[in-house]
């Protein structure tokens, strides 16, 4: 298994947006963080709202949220087992963030059955993303 950017450096980065990004390092942690912010969801619940994650990477993401102190994972004894998972109150302190980066992502992102388009500015030109990539 792979670790997390953070549990690679010894000291912890002086950049404030760089330490921020190592607890959202990973493809689906904000998006995780995102629908998790909406309420408590059960791991059948959050699955189908990612379905491009497989269920190992999400147990793998949520895995790693917990361990950060972001979100919460209760296991109810019964069978079959369920578990919820929560923003923890420290999670919910990133609500403003990821909430900015939705309305980023609103304002900015084009999805068409092409691809993805970033809208530039206020002239409405569109730029393929893997071009601004590069």
């Amino acid at each position: 298994m792979s670790l997390p950017r953070a549990k690679l450096v010894k000291n912890f980065p002086g950049c404030p947006v760089e330490a921020t990004l190592t607890y959202l390092d990973g493809k689906w942690k904000g998006v995780i963080l995102f629908h998790l912010m909406q309420g408590t969801l059960r791991f059948n619940e959050l699955r189908p709202k990612l379905p491009a994650v497989t269920q190992r990477m999400l147990t793998k993401q949520l895995r790693e949220l917990e361990e950060s102190g972001l979100v919460s994972r209760t296991v109810y004894p019964v069978v079959p087992p369920r578990v919820e998972y929560a923003m923890t109150p420290l999670g919910m302190t990133l609500k403003p963030v990821i909430q900015a980066l939705a309305a980023w992502g609103d304002a900015y992102v084009f999805c068409s059955p092409e691809g993805r388009e970033l809208r530039l500015a206020s002239d409405g030109l569109r730029a393929p993303v893997a071009a601004l990539e590069a």
